[in-house]
């Protein structure tokens, strides 16, 4: 079964997929490392950050790994990479 995600992007992730959001269909029972291969296959450039991004996930942070996530249509999906400032 599939849902729909709102995928929000910030930082670099906005500018390698050169939007700041979309909405995308996924399955609702899904790992967050594939849940990045969806994404990624949409945006092949994000590859290059995949070590330095994490998800937020209903406002959850969540790494991108085995960790099983249950999306519901609607559900906000953040990649957060890292930011730099001072």
């Amino acid at each position: 079964m599939t849902c729909e995600v709102v995928v929000l992007y910030f930082a670099k992730s906005s500018e390698l997929t050169g939007v700041r959001s979309e909405t995308i269909h996924v399955p609702s029972e899904i790992t967050s490392l594939l849940l990045w291969e969806e994404i990624v296959h949409f945006h092949p450039r994000l590859c290059t950050i995949k070590d330095q991004v994490v998800f937020a996930v209903r406002q959850e942070y969540v790494a991108i790994g085995d960790e099983h996530l249950t999306l519901h249509p609607g559900d906000e999906i953040a990649v957060i990479p890292p930011i730099s400032g001072g």
